[in-house]
């Protein structure tokens, strides 16, 4: 049993290494098949490789060919185009380098030549200075010989002077006094005897003389009739224009007569609106403003003041026009702007009835003929005939008669002399000190004493409505005053911040008293004292 165990024991362990011996064969086999498939797979890996590094490789250094030989070309283009700004550049360099260096060799050639005569004129400064110097030295040597000489001639006339004093018995001053008054006495003889003859020949052709030249002149000068009304018409195209120009309840004429002091009369009568005032200039300012405004069609207060001070501001443009071209027809030149003014405002002014600035220029031209007969400078008789009457108009009201007023006016604005003279003593106010101040007062008189000339109740009429102004603005706090209607009503404008309500009450019965009391007028005048106060704000 122990045997057969043994046995059966051993059998089983050589089964078990046959077993495992083939186990381990077929391992060996698989080990060898996976490391041949190892080394087939690295080989194949490796050949495969090597193949695709063949391949990359040659294209690689094919394209690296290619690339190279495109980099030489661009590299030889931009060295070309390098190369051919930087010869540009160097050109242009060397042209402003160039151009610098012959501006520097101008400036230093310059330089040069401004030195070189700097030199010359300090030289000649030099030159001139020592000759100066010269000369000073001269001149003081000179004055110290005419010093000396002087001295002596002073003693050598003192020494004739005791001699001639020792013979005669007088002193110089005696002696020189009474040959004085025998030099007078004679003097005074032969004058005498010469102004007999010239007063008695005089006497003789004075009067044949003086019609002669007068009628002369009259003869050469035509100048037409013309008299100043106090109303202005303005025509209207229809009835329904006249209502939009009255406005509501007046206010639009009430507005336009505040805004230029004029009296406007509308009637019954068709197509037609009076202007009435004293004042030429107001009546224009009234009438022009009327036309703008019915040509523009807005009438209400606001436009009717901005144009009214439109109109105003053209018609002072319109009286400086006037005055120049009034000027430039009589030929008289030189003349002071404001004078220029003042002759273009006689257009709007009246004397006794008769044009202002007609006046002026008709004795303008008498005064021009009449010294031209006389022998005189006509330019000169011209200009102070149309100056003659500059103080009817004046800016600011004065209390010196025209004539006075006008010569002032002159004197101010320089004008000469004699032209002052003929303006301040044409009416006898003055002492006539040239022969022109008789020639204007003779041509003055003869423009206003031709038929048709004038008319008396024209300035009459004129200097009442000035006395009513002249009362009222004569009152503190006054501020404007307007005659209208013809002198039967005055407007006074007080100040708001000048005066209360109670005080423009009182203010109207003191004006009514002293023009009751001052003055002689048909009829009565009314007395409207107007106090008005403005807020005006802007919204912006």
């Amino acid at each position: 049993m122990g045997e057969e165990k043994e046995k059966t024991l051993k059998a089983g362990a050589n089964v078990r290494i046959s077993i495992l011996t083939l186990i381990l064969f077929f391992m060996d086999s698989i080990v060898t098949i996976i490391i041949i498939a190892i080394v087939c797979l690295v080989a194949g890996v490796f050949a495969g490789y090597m193949l695709f590094l063949h391949v990359i490789k040659g294209k690689y250094n094919e394209m690296m060919d290619t690339a190279k030989k495109e980099a030489d070309v661009i590299k030889e283009k931009k060295l070309l185009e390098v190369k051919e700004k930087f010869i540009n550049k160097k050109a242009e360099l060397e042209k402003e380098v160039q151009a610098r260096n012959q501006k520097l060799q101008q400036n230093e050639n310059r330089l040069k030549q401004k030195e070189a005569s700097l030199n010359q004129k300090q030289e000649e400064l030099g030159r001139r200075r020592q000759e100066i110097d010269q000369s000073q030295k001269r001149i003081d040597n000179e004055k110290k010989l005419l010093t000396l000489k002087q001295e002596d001639l002073e003693k050598m006339q003192n020494q004739e002077r005791e001699k001639l004093e020792e013979l005669s018995g007088l002193s110089a001053e005696e002696a020189k006094r009474r040959l004085v008054e025998s030099l007078k006495d004679e003097a005074r003889t032969d004058a005498a005897s010469y102004v007999n003859e010239i007063m008695d020949e005089a006497k003789l052709n004075a009067n044949a003389q003086a019609k002669k030249i007068v009628i002369q002149t009259i003869q050469r000068v035509a100048t037409e009739t013309a008299i100043e009304n106090s109303v202005s018409v303005f025509h209207i195209d229809n009835d329904e224009v006249k209502g939009r120009i009255i406005g509501r309840e007046g206010r639009n004429i009430r507005a336009l007569e505040a805004a230029t002091g004029v009296e406007i009369v509308v009637d019954d009568t068709p197509e037609a609106i009076v202007i009435s005032a004293f004042d030429p200039i107001r009546r224009e300012v009234c009438r022009l403003a009327l036309h703008q405004l019915v040509a523009d069609g807005r009438i209400h207060p606001a436009r009717i003041e901005e144009v009214v001070a439109k109109v105003k501001k053209q018609l002072d443009n319109e009286v400086v026009e006037i005055g120049k071209r009034t000027a430039i027809d009589l030929g008289v030149h030189g003349l002071h702007p404001e004078l220029i003014r003042i002759i273009g405002k006689m257009k709007y002014r009246s004397s006794y009835g008769q044009n202002l600035l007609q006046h002026a220029r008709e004795t303008a031209n008498l005064c021009a003929v009449m010294a031209s007969e006389l022998g005189l400078n006509p330019k000169k008789a011209k200009r102070a005939g149309l100056l003659h009457d500059i103080g009817k108009v004046p800016d600011e009201e004065s209390d010196l008669p025209h004539a006075l007023y006008g010569a002032k006016i002159a004197e101010k604005y320089k004008e000469k002399p004699d032209i002052c003279n003929a303006i301040g003593a044409h009416h006898d106010e003055l002492e006539m000190n040239t022969l022109l101040a008789p020639i204007v007062q003779i041509c003055d008189a003869i423009s206003g004493a031709r038929p048709g000339a004038r008319r008396e109740i024209v300035e009459a009429y004129i200097k009442r409505l000035n006395d009513l102004e002249a009362i009222a603005m004569s009152y503190p706090g006054v501020t404007k005053t307007y005659a209208i209607q013809a002198g039967r009503e005055l407007r006074v404008i007080v100040g708001a911040d000048k005066m209360d309500d109670k005080e423009t009450e009182a203010l109207s019965g003191e004006i009514a008293n002293k023009i009751q009391n001052e003055m002689t007028y048909p009829g009565q005048v009314k007395i409207t004292v107007i106090r008005e106060t403005r807020s005006v704000a802007y919204a912006k």
